[in-house]
Formats: C-alpha cells, sequence, structure tokens
C-alpha cells in the first residue's frame, strides 16, 4: 500500500450516465490519475481509462471485455442467494421484518476475476486479506480513522459498527475532493 497515494474524486450524480461518466473520467486522466474507479452502472470510465493508458476498478459486474487492458478488478453483488432464501420464506410465513447487508462473509460481496496486469503475488495478498475478513480477523474500517481535517472519526482499534459505514459521510486524509457532493 501507498501511504502517500491521493484519490481524487468527481461527482456525476448518476447511476447511469455514459456521456457524463466519460467527460468526469478523462477529467481525472487529463488530471494525472493512473487508475479510475467508479459506483456507476457503465464501463465509460473503463473505455476512457483503456484508452488513455490507465487502470480501472470497476463496479458491480465482471466487464473486463469492456477494457481487458485496463481492467483491474470490480466489487460485486450476487442477490441471487438472497432473493431466492427471501422468498421462499415470505412463501412459508418465516420472513423476518429485518434489514440485511450482505457481506463477504455470506457470499453476497465477492470480487470479479483480476486483469491480466494483476501479478499473481497482488492476487494472492488480496484473497488472503479478502479471506482475513470472511474470518472475521480483519475489519477494513478500524481505527484510527480520521476525516480530512484531521479530526478523529474511530480511535485506535475502534472498529465501525454497520450504523457508522451507512452514516459516513467524510472523506480520510489523502482524498481530494468534498463529501458533500
Amino acid at each position: 500500500m501507498n501511504p502517500d497515494a491521493t484519490v481524487q474524486v468527481s461527482w456525476t450524480k448518476t447511476w447511469f450516465d455514459p456521456t457524463v461518466e466519460k467527460q468526469a473520467a478523462e477529467s481525472l486522466l487529463d488530471a494525472g490519475v493512473d487508475v479510475l474507479g467508479q459506483h456507476q452502472d457503465t464501463t465509460a470510465a473503463g473505455v476512457a481509462a483503456e484508452a488513455k493508458g490507465a487502470k480501472w476498478v470497476g463496479y458491480n459486474s465482471d466487464v473486463k471485455e469492456a477494457a481487458p487492458k485496463a481492467w483491474l478488478t470490480a466489487p460485486t453483488w450476487n442477490w441471487g442467494p438472497y432473493y431466492t432464501k427471501t422468498t421462499k420464506a415470505v412463501a412459508d410465513g418465516t420472513c423476518p421484518a429485518d434489514e440485511y447487508y450482505g457481506s463477504m462473509a455470506d457470499g453476497m460481496v465477492t470480487l470479479a476475476s483480476f486483469g491480466d496486469s494483476v501479478d499473481a503475488d497482488t492476487q494472492a495478498s488480496i484473497t488472503a486479506k479478502g479471506k482475513e475478513i470472511i474470518a472475521g480477523t480483519f475489519a477494513p474500517f478500524t481505527g484510527p480513522i480520521s476525516d480530512q481535517d484531521g479530526k478523529e472519526v474511530l480511535a485506535a482499534g475502534e472498529k465501525a459498527d454497520i450504523g457508522q459505514l451507512l452514516s459516513m459521510n467524510f472523506f480520510v486524509k489523502g482524498v481530494i475532493g468534498s463529501a458533500k457532493g
């Protein structure tokens, strides 16, 4: 991990607008960003990254074929097993009235395939860290965590709970931009 790395944020305020997403991606790439990530449902950022020789972390699907030279991986969500389980529970009258937040441990959240440029050692490291998350021996959101202004948000050793994760409204040191969008 590079402690000097920065993350630049460009808000598009859209889930699906390839034109806006491409413009945002190109703006970041023109500013010198070398890896793009996204939280949208098109491949526009990946196509832009590949055109500029940059790398790309997709979102929600394994769409490596859209920009194979840029592709690193993507977080994905598999809703199928949850829908099957919940539908059966509704049908038999046992469906609990509660909230559900999927995780790596229950198979809801996974990583897509790795891109060809992700070397074997890096893949092994990422896979091992994923196993630690699943086992509960590593929690990514563990303090000390401070916001952009240096205000402590989580004390050393404190693990963020689901409420803290869902209400997170700040960026950490190294993120360039505003969490307010």
